[in-house]
């Protein structure tokens, strides 16, 4: 019954149905792991003559008329009732909710919750929440869980939905924790938790169910990536020792690397020299020389007579790669190649012969690289760029063309190393947290509407005087449900108004990878001069001439994102500045772009990012392929955490493949967790 689809609940048809898997809830099991967003306690009663406005709170109260109904307007019908007490009366109003004319009945008592509105005409509430006394208990004078729900379910239907599916399934649930955790955390069995979660007698209920399912989720989260690191453990790779000729090429570039840059490049040739698979994560802020280290690593692999290939997300950084690639490698007698699904089929058959036979050391490319075609001779690196980008599938399909080949796998978007260090337990991590010397900081303002003309004259200013000019809209196209600056629209406006004169380009995700090419091309040579683009140019993109950043409807990004796309310019010897529109009046958006203004460090930003959004949209679970946290949040939680790694510790120690009783329901949880979201193309042993 657990894994049931949701239309096996009582009251779920065809329509609630679908309204939930918009939610992501499927089965029975998913509806159960909905957790409430937030609790409203709903146990305080309060007379009538003691309200105060601004109060949330119920009222036990008799109806003393019936409904009335007032059409107002075409489309808009409201509904009031006078209620009261021994202390005086009250109004009730809902607007187009018909049905309360008959589910009120006059003189009888019932308890209602509300926000109170409190005016010259007296006390009332709208559109409140009302239960008979004989009932009440479920919706009132109780602690109520409040879910994230949609146009297709209520709060009271969402919650009449997971109370039938409890009442379903709640003699099958089965606990998968081992019983010495329950014992040694005071945690409650998982039915138990399940029940207080949704439906807590008191707040202590509620918060040892949730200490209870923060600590499985970091745990199965734990154990599930350590069960993938553990697999690359066992497997024997290829060693790589370090070769005279790749210390020669360190010292033949064109510019001394820096300190972090000398640490992580230890560190990677340290681990490629061993016969057991790097995994590596190499992290760092933008423009802190991640490119040139894995050029050195892959410099490496070639040198011991193997193949090296390089994934990047987008056509336009492969290319910008392989071009960075040919000028540092020009000294060196390597057979360097790119890949793209642009690439003519000629050449690309020239291509796959030559990686096959290896006759090319070196690849560069996209998503082609993946392509059944594609073989290798003796592939013994794989760099995946921006890997947040690509599934697990997708790098482990690339890896599974070499024999246990080394990996590295670079990010741009810095994590504190702490959250880095949980995040990717299964990798090792690098961390690049120097830039290189002679890097100006990047001015950054934020400006509403009205500065408008004065940043246009800005942009002209930087243009004239022979620099380059980016202006990112989070849209392709105007939609009639947003007003959100829409890139197509946006660039004609420009073209034909305020930026008259000057050439301006245009690039987004839904153009074809020749057009985008093509644009990018034109703006890099100089001859766009304002580059209007949706954040398809976050990643990679390197035009050291472009001084301006403009970003419209900065709100809509989260703060590492803003700080991608500013790294887009600063990237020559020139004054830089990224200018934010906003018109958000939020103190909390107020706050995440003063930030922006404060720092320009990458790590700082994303500290602040993860306390202000949590973790759900700045870790982007889903991309990395991970189980989703549903309840834990990585910032919060730390201590619970730290619970977890300790459980984690112990559980591997005395049993690490999960072989005992006691642990094969967690074992078998962890499959299906990782099973669904993380598949890996061959499963191995845990």
């Amino acid at each position: 019954m657990l894994h049931s689809p949701i239309t096996a609940i009582k009251g779920i048809g065809q329509a609630r149905a679908k309204a939930l898997e918009r939610l992501e809830v499927s089965t029975v099991e998913d509806l159960l792991h909905y957790f409430p967003r937030t609790y409203q306690d709903r146990t305080k009663l309060t007379s009538i003559i003691d309200l105060k406005h601004g109060d949330q709170t119920c009222v036990h109260v008799v109806v003393l008329n019936k409904v009335t109904e007032r059409r107002m307007r075409k489309g808009l019908a409201v509904y009031q009732v006078k209620l009261g007490d021994k202390s005086g009366t009250m109004t009730a109003t809902w607007f187009n909710q018909r049905f309360v004319m008959n589910a009120l009945e006059v003189g009888k008592a019932y308890i209602f919750f509300g926000d109170i509105q409190v005016d010259r005409y007296g006390s009332s509430m709208q559109n409140p929440i009302y239960e008979s006394v004989d009932h009440a208990g479920r919706y009132t004078q109780n602690i109520v869980p409040i879910y994230r729900v949609n146009d297709g379910i209520t709060q009271k239907q969402m919650f009449t939905a997971i109370e039938n599916a409890y009442g379903m399934v709640k003699t099958q649930l089965t606990e998968y924790l081992p019983d010495w955790v329950l014992q040694a955390h005071d945690l409650p069995d998982f039915s138990q938790a399940i029940l207080n979660i949704h439906f807590p007698i008191n707040a202590d209920s509620f918060l040892q169910a949730r200490k209870r399912f923060v600590i499985e989720e970091f745990l199965l989260l734990q154990l599930g990536l350590l069960r993938i690191k553990g697999q690359s453990d066992v497997l024997t790779g290829l060693a790589l020792p370090m070769k005279a000729s790749v210390s020669t090429f360190i010292k033949a570039l064109p510019f001394t690397l820096t300190l972090a840059q000398q640490k992580v490049v230890k560190e990677i040739t340290a681990d490629m020299a061993k016969p057991i698979p790097m995994r590596r994560l190499l992290q760092g802020d933008v423009g802190s020389g991640k490119t040139i280290v894995a050029a050195i690593a892959m410099v490496l692999a070639v040198q011991n007579g193997t193949q090296a290939a390089l994934m990047a997300p987008t056509e336009i950084l492969a290319t910008q790669h392989y071009h960075s690639f040919q000028k540092l490698l020009e000294r060196l007698n390597i057979k360097l190649a790119l890949l793209t699904s642009s690439t003519p089929k000629k050449q690309k058959d020239a291509i796959f012969e030559g990686l096959k036979t290896g006759e090319i050391a070196l690849v560069i490319g996209t998503h082609a690289l993946i392509e059944q075609n594609v073989q290798f001779s003796k592939l013994a690196l794989v760099v995946t760029d921006e890997q947040h980008r690509f599934g697990v599938r997708q790098r482990a399909a690339l890896s599974d063309k070499g024999d246990n080949p080394h990996t590295l796998v670079m990010s741009a978007t810095p994590i504190p190393r702490t959250l880095a260090l949980i995040l990717y337990s299964d990798l090792d991590v690098s961390i690049i947290d120097q830039l290189p010397p002679g890097r100006k900081p990047i001015k950054t303002y934020t400006v509403t509407d009205n500065y408008r003309k004065r940043v246009y004259e800005f942009v002209k200013k930087e243009v004239v005087a022979g620099r380059q000019a980016y202006i990112v809209c989070p849209l392709i196209e105007q939609s009639e449900s947003t007003d959100l600056t829409a890139a197509v629209a946006f660039a004609k406006t420009l073209q034909d108004g305020a930026l008259y004169g000057l050439m301006v380009g245009l690039l987004h995700g839904k153009m074809k990878p020749s057009e985008k090419e093509a644009v990018m091309q034109a703006f890099v040579n100089g001859d766009i001069k304002v580059l209007v683009a949706t954040t398809v140019i976050e990643v990679g993109v390197n035009v050291p001439n472009a001084t301006v950043m403009v970003i419209e409807n900065c709100e809509r990004f989260g703060l590492s994102q803003l700080h991608q796309l500013r790294g887009r310019v600063g990237r020559g010897e020139d004054e830089s500045h990224c200018i934010l529109f906003s018109e958000a009046q939020s103190k909390l958006t107020k706050e995440r772009l003063a930030v922006m203004c404060q720092t320009n460090d990458g790590f700082k930003i994303s500290e602040k990012d993860l306390s202000l959004r949590g973790p759900g949209d700045f870790f982007g679970t889903r991309q990395h392929g991970l189980p989703e946290l549903h309840i834990a949040n990585l910032f919060e939680d730390m201590p619970l955490l730290a619970i977890a790694q300790d459980i984690a510790k112990v559980i591997r120690e005395k049993d690490r493949q999960l072989e005992l009783a006691e642990n094969q329901p967690l074992r078998e949880k962890i499959e299906r967790s990782f099973g669904t979201k993380w598949a890996l193309p061959t499963p191995a042993p845990f």
